[in-house]
């Protein structure tokens, strides 16, 4: 999808910190914080949203990353994990992705 900037980053078009990885996806720094810590982990395949899923293996990914940025960052052992799927549900890239937020203070929905 050359339009779709997660799959130009996941592609090396546009260079960016790395903060974990897995086969599956990718985590990087959200480039408009909400959070103190704000990363979005990012599947390495397109998939628009959700309801596009053919298997739910890239969520056990995505929880999987989850885990391991809240064990080995500094501050993000309590954090939120959001997905946003569809424009009115605030979902602006078409690319399945989760906001991982944590730091001193998030609040709960």
């Amino acid at each position: 999808m050359n339009s779709c900037i997660f799959c130009r980053i996941i592609s090396g078009e546009f260079s960016t910190e790395i903060i974990a990885q897995n086969d599956q996806c990718v985590v990087i720094k959200d480039i408009a914080p909400k959070a103190p810590i704000h990363f979005l982990i990012i599947p390495k395949k397109h998939v628009a949203d959700i309801t596009a899923l053919d298997t739910l293996d890239v969520g056990s990914d995505i929880f999987a990353l989850a885990q391991h940025i809240s064990r080995t960052h500094e501050n993000a052992r309590e954090f939120k994990l959001v997905i946003n799927n569809g424009h009115s549900a605030g979902q602006r890239v078409f690319h399945l992705h989760a906001h991982y937020l944590a730091g001193s203070h998030i609040e709960s929905v």
